[in-house]
């Protein structure tokens, strides 16, 4: 990362919000310009620029751009979602990812449902190649279906299956 130069004039981001003189060794000066202000405020906020500074200077200087980069996201979390902060967006998303998940199975069922009823028109289909020329081959069946309609619900289950949707009334944002 490119380092700040103090020596022009303007302090870094940190000390001018702290009011103080920036110096050629702060810790704070390659990675808080003063266009990042806001940044840095809101890192001294939260962790306060003593720890900010305690940990920055445990980590090697060769990921420090990475440090501050996850501190900052994690000052922003914690800023936007007091109570929560990153974990609430962690939260937020695996809920996402099982409501995902839930209407994945939801349209395997309807598909494996729809190849089930194409399966049965071929079988009943005076030419099925005439008639299906786009249909999935036989050769995935056993001859009557029997792989397809054991996994397949009635459609009273995929009815059930629509109407049911997953609410988590204790989310971390309090959203069902």
């Amino acid at each position: 990362m490119k380092r700040y130069d103090s020596r022009s004039g303007s302090s870094c981001a940190a000390c001018k919000l702290l009011k103080r003189k920036c110096t050629p060794n702060c810790i704070f000066a390659p990675y808080f310009p003063p266009d990042k202000l806001q940044s840095f405020a809101k890192i001294h906020k939260v962790f306060g620029a003593s720890n900010a500074s305690k940990i920055l200077s445990e980590v090697r200087q060769d990921q420090r751009a990475e440090a501050v980069n996850s501190l900052v996201f994690e000052a922003e979390a914690r800023v936007n979602d007091p109570v929560y902060g990153c974990i609430g967006a962690m939260n937020l998303l695996q809920t996402k990812m099982v409501q995902l998940q839930h209407d994945l199975a939801i349209t395997k069922a309807h598909l494996a449902c729809y190849t089930n009823d194409n399966f049965q028109d071929l079988q009943h289909s005076p030419d099925p190649v005439e008639n299906y020329a786009g249909a999935i081959p036989l050769d995935d069946y056993d001859g009557i279906g029997n792989e397809i309609t054991s996994d397949v619900p009635k459609s009273s289950e995929l009815q059930q299956l629509d109407d049911e949707r997953l609410d988590y009334p204790y989310g971390p944002f309090g959203q069902h």
